[in-house]
């Protein structure tokens, strides 16, 4: 399937949840926040959020900074 991810396409496996799109983009376990398709996704339903061919998936870590 074709997933848009932090505006890149990419063909993910047909299945893939959010969880494992975020793994793949960092090794962060906190300060991170997904959207799928402008709805945000609690970090409790990554796991069991499968995403669908077409879906715009953003990806955003926290950075700190002054």
């Amino acid at each position: 399937m074709n997933v848009r991810v932090n505006g890149e396409s990419r063909e993910l496996d047909d299945g893939t949840n959010v969880a494992e799109v975020v793994g793949a983009l960092t090794d962060a376990d906190r300060g991170v926040a997904v959207a799928v398709d402008g709805e945000v996704v609690p970090r409790s339903a990554w796991g069991a959020t499968a995403l669908a061919d077409g879906q715009d998936v953003e990806v955003l870590r926290a950075v700190q900074g002054g």
